[in-house]
């Protein structure tokens, strides 16, 4: 296979699909080698085991390259491009800079994969015009159709077989909206109704039925923090007023916060604001703490969920 070109407008994002672990290497240790022949800055963040492969492969080469196991810290999607592509990015704000992004394997859940989806077409929004390139392999052999079409909407580059094509059905903002679907609760799951006077009773509540469906001590300032941060939103931008609940899911506890606000910006806690800019930073901080958070925005209502491993 040919070395996958980095591109030379502003902002670059293709889709690779490999079948097998030859193909795997042969185009991403290319794409790193390439970035590291032209002095540009590379980092690589892809599941544990293709981590290991990349390594292997790329030898002292490697030495040169920030690695980053996708599985720990893309393990909530929606705090990969702040905390990974972001981070990286802007520490080398001279020059272009690469990217290998591996947020969808096929380990993913079900519950996690919506939040997958929307992360890979909101990249398009948050690296508009930067001298930036991001290379996300799928795994061709092993993933679901839909996943493999919503890759093609979500990049407006396609490299199979070793072609480099556009995307046809390049609808980034369609998929964002797909996957903004309604997240419905089990019946008995622990409710709470709250406005500015009853805020501190439901973040106790919440945090008292997190121990008892069996959230461990390390994870206890997790959830107040964001507890803390979403029902203050919703007194303060979402009407006055929310709904939270909590239930055990799995390996999970989950909770929520509904209210009557709108998100009406969907990168809204996928970037950081300026240092200089006061605020903007509570979903930031959840998406953070939390192991998967999804979101059901309208006008009229937002529903936001988060899980935490117990």
């Amino acid at each position: 296979m040919r070395e996958v070109a980095a591109g030379t407008e502003a902002f670059t994002h293709p889709a690779l699909f490999y079948r097998d672990q030859s193909e795997y290497l042969s185009a991403n240790v290319s794409f790193i080698r390439a970035g590291l022949e032209a002095g540009e800055p590379v980092a690589v963040a892809v599941p544990q085991d293709n981590l290991k492969m990349l390594r292997g492969e790329l030898g002292k080469d490697g030495a040169a390259v920030r690695f980053v196991d996708m599985e720990q810290a893309g393990r909530n999607p929606g705090r990969i491009i702040p905390r990974v592509l972001r981070a990286f990015a802007d520490a080398h704000p001279q020059g272009r800079v690469r990217l290998i992004g591996e947020p969808v394997w096929a380990g993913r859940s079900s519950a996690e994969y919506p939040a997958c989806a929307q992360h890979e077409a909101l990249i398009n929004h948050a690296f508009t015009g930067r001298r930036v390139t991001i290379l996300c392999p799928y795994d061709a052999a092993r993933l679901a159709p839909q996943v493999l079409a919503d890759a093609h909407a979500t990049h407006p580059v396609v490299i199979c077989d070793g072609l480099e094509l556009s995307s046809r059905s390049y609808a980034p903002d369609h998929v964002i909206a797909t996957y903004n679907e309604p997240l419905t609760h089990p019946p008995g799951a622990f409710a709470f109704s709250f406005d500015s006077a009853l805020l501190p009773d439901a973040r106790h509540l919440v945090l008292e039925r997190a121990v008892a469906l069996g959230l461990s001590p390390g994870r206890r300032d997790d959830l107040a923090l964001a507890v803390a941060e979403l029902t203050t939103n919703s007194v303060v931008h979402g009407g006055g007023r929310g709904t939270v609940r909590i239930w055990a899911e799995g390996e999970y506890v989950v909770w929520e916060v509904e209210d009557g606000g709108h998100i009406s910006d969907p990168l809204a806690g996928r970037c950081p604001p300026p240092p200089d800019r006061p605020g903007g930073r509570g979903l930031l901080l959840v998406h953070y703490v939390s192991d998967l958070v999804r979101t059901h925005t309208l006008p009229g209502g937002t529903t936001m969920r988060c899980y935490l491993r117990r």
